[in-house]
């Protein structure tokens, strides 16, 4: 089975165990913070790691560790609003352009052809420029280019499979159009796709947090890993503890989400050997 192949593989399950811990930490954040994550306390500044402070105070007095998990909520939360817009557009897209072929096809991999022909991390730094820093102008900005490239996968998933016996014995049955792309090409692009997403993940956290230490995404005093290394930078030779928890956690992250997709890739890519 595709799911029980996946924990065969011990990067897999290592990926697996990373992102769960991750997604316990946002969703219980409020019970497993030591403390306020917004509270300032100065006469507490930079203090370091102690019983009520785990990992020690930031410039402001409050407290890093809870920082750093209702970062984890803030950067989830982001990650997978981004993923799922993104799907969103570029899956019906993909399914329509691969499917119906022709002016449609070609019509719509223009469109993708222009996008992609920028940059995506530049092209979203200018339309964030120009909406605003905020959250929602940079999920807008991602939202808006990011789509592209996955509209071009999905329609090449999509090419393969329509050549397949069964696509040509159901268009020959009569059934409809809708019913073929939903039920046959959609059913069985679905485990590509759900690689495809969970290898993103990583990708996404990783461009939010860099954005949002440009000061170009999130904003101050919300707690945010790229914030949290932006709010740091002036203590980085007299506290690069500051620098140094939420740079390590952005990394944990990234590579728990890009462990498990490649522990889901090679799990497809065993079941379709084996023709299961």
């Amino acid at each position: 089975m595709f799911r029980t192949g996946l924990f065969k593989n011990n990067g897999a399950k290592l990926g697996a165990g990373i992102v769960l811990v991750f997604i316990i930490a946002g969703l219980f954040a409020p019970w497993l913070s030591p403390s306020d994550p917004l509270q300032i306390h100065m006469e507490h500044k930079l203090s370091l790691p102690s019983w009520q402070y785990p990992l020690g105070t930031d410039h402001l007095g409050r407290c890093v560790l809870s920082r750093l998990i209702y970062g984890t909520r803030t950067s989830l939360y982001y990650s997978f609003i981004v993923l799922a817009i993104v799907f969103a557009i570029s899956i019906p897209v993909g399914l329509l352009a691969g499917y119906a072929g022709g002016k449609i096809d070609h019509l719509m991999m223009r469109i993708t052809d222009i996008l992609l022909a920028f940059p995506s991390l530049i092209l979203s730094l200018a339309i964030t420029a120009m909406l605003g820093p905020s959250m929602k102008n940079l999920l807008i900005a991602f939202t808006a280019v990011w789509w592209t490239g996955y509209a071009r996968v999905i329609r090449s998933m999509v090419l393969q499979i329509k050549e397949r016996g069964y696509i040509t014995a159901a268009k020959a049955s009569g059934t409809s159009h809708v019913h073929i792309i939903l039920r046959h090409i959609l059913l069985n692009a679905a485990r590509p796709i759900l690689v495809l997403a969970s290898m993103e993940v990583g990708t996404i956290m990783l461009s939010i947090a860099g954005l949002s230490f440009l000061g170009l995404g999130a904003q101050p005093p919300t707690p945010e890993w790229g914030i949290m290394l932006n709010d740091s930078r002036a203590y980085m030779q007299t506290e690069p503890r500051l620098m140094l928890y939420p740079g390590m956690v952005i990394m944990v992250a990234v590579l728990g989400f890009n462990l498990l997709g490649e522990g889901l890739r090679r799990s497809a890519h065993d079941f379709n050997s084996e023709g299961k």
